[in-house]
């Protein structure tokens, strides 16, 4: 059933919880993004400490259509927001490990959301991988284990792919866009235009889109409220403590072995995603760390 756009205006996409306000209501969400750039655009924006040349009017006008979209993409941003606060602290200190910049945790976001997404092409998890490069960065990928929807491992093998192309093309911007337009695809429109620089080059509709994804969601998720998302820390999804569970042999029934650690078969895939079968086979004797939730 289809609502009208002026009952949609009234509901404003409002959800409260406590005083938690997604839309805050249509009037202003309106107000605030259509009565002067100066009211939502930034006055400047940073991808990794590289400034993005908001002189330039193509640059200006792309991430304007990214803060809209996003802006207005109420719900789908919301709930982007709210997993953060449970991905995040898992994101975060791995890529400081690596010496990846912090904004690399918003690249997971425009890929998939914070959830292990599924795309069309079989690019799977978090970061997106597909089965080839995943298995090429030390990932385990089968029917009985797949380490892409390991949050962990997956943002390891992501920042060593970072970190490569970062000494290829010299910026972390570059190193961002080749996630998406692979290594080759960029070098050979580097070689084509001979030009460098992310903003100057012409690529393909998606890559040229991709790090002015990455900007307006950056932008929206550092300050929610200015763009019309008002939630209270009690709204966000909050980590789940664990224990971890080191095995090292055979299961062979995962439901009984859940069972067996006081919660149920659903609890131990939600926080084990990369176990992709009832059973886990081990005949080379490897080790593998299962998350038990101490909450349910």
């Amino acid at each position: 059933m289809k609502l009208n756009k002026a009952l949609l205006t009234v509901l404003g996409v409002v959800l409260v919880s406590g005083l938690l306000v997604f839309g805050v209501s249509g009037d202003q969400k309106a107000k605030a993004m259509h009565e002067g750039t100066a009211m939502y655009f930034p006055e400047s924006i940073d991808f990794a400490g590289e400034n993005a040349p908001l002189n330039i009017i193509d640059v200006r006008e792309r991430l304007d259509r990214e803060l809209l979209i996003n802006a207005n993409l109420d719900a789908t941003t919301a709930l982007i927001i709210k997993r953060s606060n449970r991905a995040f602290p898992i994101i975060e200190p791995i890529l400081k490990q690596y010496g990846v910049p912090d904004d690399f945790k918003y690249l997971a976001v425009i890929e998939s959301g914070l959830i292990n997404a599924v795309s069309p092409s079989g690019a799977k998890g978090v970061w997106q991988f597909m089965p080839d490069t995943a298995k090429e960065k030390g990932m385990e990928v089968n029917d009985i284990v797949d380490e892409r929807y390991h949050l962990e491992k997956s943002t390891e093998a992501a920042c060593k792919y970072f970190l490569v192309a970062k000494e290829k093309f010299g910026s972390w911007t570059m190193a961002a866009a080749s996630y998406n337009g692979g290594m080759n695809g960029i070098s050979k429109k580097i070689e084509e235009q001979k030009v460098s620089n992310y903003y100057d080059l012409g690529l393909t509709e998606e890559t040229s889109r991709y790090v002015f994804r990455i900007l307006a969601l950056k932008e929206i998720m550092k300050q929610p409220a200015k763009y019309g998302f008002a939630l209270y820390e009690s709204d966000l999804y909050a980590p789940i403590p664990t224990k971890e569970i080191d095995v090292d042999s055979t299961i062979n029934d995962l439901p009984r072995f859940a069972l067996g650690q006081g919660i149920n078969y659903k609890l131990l895939k939600i926080h084990n995603p990369w176990l992709r079968d009832k059973r886990l086979s081990n005949p080379m004797k490897k080790k593998y760390t299962i998350k038990i939730p101490l909450e349910i």
